[in-house]
């Protein structure tokens, strides 16, 4: 019989809230004390080398492949993982071995595509009606998803101080909402850029069908192809795809795109501390390519292009919030989903969003909104944060 005694002390390491484990010969252990958050059941023998240098992909896999069976709460079992200092997820001993990921404009392109080009079909199942897909921003605990959707785009806009007229250009523009809102709300001409051949359809189609062609202009390129300068720019959970090696020129060409005393602001995924950098699951199967920096690389980045930093404001909870939302979404359509895309695709995603939402919960990452300027910090702003809250309550952001 197989020595289970490396496996159970992994477990015993990795948890610090109670669960039960029922492994494949049909043994059940608990481990701490209370009422399990969850039972583990493993169907099959899981190699300890592969634990040992891939954990996340491991267990990933194993999931996904039905290897491995869930009994209760995913997301607060993978955020007592994250929470534990000695889990798998967290200690040296249990490290993952990353590989390096080149980001040429071809290789970044269908990484972007692999991840948004699904089909608009399947992100219209479980997202809101703005078909947005990155944090939302909740003003009140009652906001709708939709609501809080409509609350970010125009908290984003409110804090560029935008006036009439003026251009603004977004990096990696997803479905278009804030381009939408910054042209028929905030009267601005707005640009955006993607790589996802099916949001520039989707796009493109909604500009003729609301007959925005002057004010809205979409291009399916790569932000590295910009050669204009516009009032202000936005990028909203973009960086965490052009990957470590990319983040100064990101940055670089946030700065290069503005025109003098032009202000930027970028929203997305950083680590408070030592940062997620990649996760070897993630990487594989969700966002091919992808890299979360800490907080502190960003920084770095932004002074090595020397823009100034207006505002710094962490959105951690809202993501939790949003991710629990979209979870709660998916769920509704399984069944659809299975269908379609089949089981193991589903488990797949069901893991991701929820391993991301106790991600968010536990602190292992964070999701910031940096104000930034082109020239002397606050030029084109006023001296104090008032007027971000004062256009808030205008526009109404509820």
């Amino acid at each position: 019989m197989l020595d289970k005694t490396i496996y159970k002390q992994i477990f015993k390491a990795s948890f610090n809230a109670p669960i039960d484990v029922e492994f494949w010969d049909g043994e059940q252990v608990s481990y701490g004390t209370g009422e399990p958050i969850a039972k583990i059941i493993l169907h099959e023998v899981i190699p300890i080398k592969d634990i040992m240098s891939h954990a996340s992909l491991t267990f990933g896999e194993a999931y996904m492949d039905g290897k491995i069976e869930i009994q209760g709460n995913l997301q607060k079992l993978v955020n007592t993982v994250y929470s534990s200092k000695e889990s798998f997820l967290n200690n040296s001993k249990f490290s993952k071995l990353i590989p390096k990921h080149a980001h040429t404009e071809k290789i970044s392109k269908a990484d972007v595509q692999s991840h948004y080009d699904i089909g608009n079909d399947f992100y219209e199942m479980w997202l809101d009606p703005t078909m947005t897909y990155s944090c939302a921003y909740f003003a009140s605990e009652d906001d709708s998803l939709e609501d809080a959707q409509w609350n970010k785009v125009r908290h984003i806009l409110n804090k560029l101080h935008t006036k009439p007229g003026e251009t603004v250009l977004d990096i990696g523009c997803g479905w278009g909402t804030l381009m939408f809102i910054a042209a028929k709300e905030y009267n601005l001409e707005a640009t955006g850029v993607t790589l996802s051949q099916e949001q520039y359809d989707f796009v493109s189609h909604k500009i003729e069908a609301e007959g925005l062609q002057d004010r809205v202009h979409v291009y399916l390129k790569d932000y590295r192809e910009l050669e204009q300068t516009y009032d202000h720019v936005t990028s909203v959970g973009m960086f965490e795809h052009v990957g470590k090696e990319n983040l100064e020129e990101y940055f670089m060409q946030v700065k290069n795109r503005l025109v003098d005393n032009g202000t930027a602001l970028i929203h997305g995924i950083t680590g408070q501390h030592d940062g997620a950098g990649v996760d070897a699951w993630i990487n594989k199967y969700i966002f091919p390519g992808g890299y979360i920096p800490n907080i502190a690389e960003n920084i770095g980045h932004i002074m090595t292009s020397s823009m100034q930093i207006d505002d710094v404001e962490p959105l951690r909870r809202h993501y939790q919030k949003t991710l629990e939302i979209w979870t709660e979404n998916f769920h509704h359509v399984s069944e659809e989903v299975i269908s379609k895309y089949g089981e193991r695709f589903y488990r797949m995603w069901d893991l991701y969003l929820q391993a991301c939402a106790a991600s968010f919960e536990s602190g292992n990452i964070d999701v910031v909104q940096y104000l930034l300027t082109k020239g002397p910090s606050g030029t084109k702003l006023p001296m104090t944060r008032s007027y971000i809250y004062n256009a808030d309550i205008a526009h109404n952001v509820k």
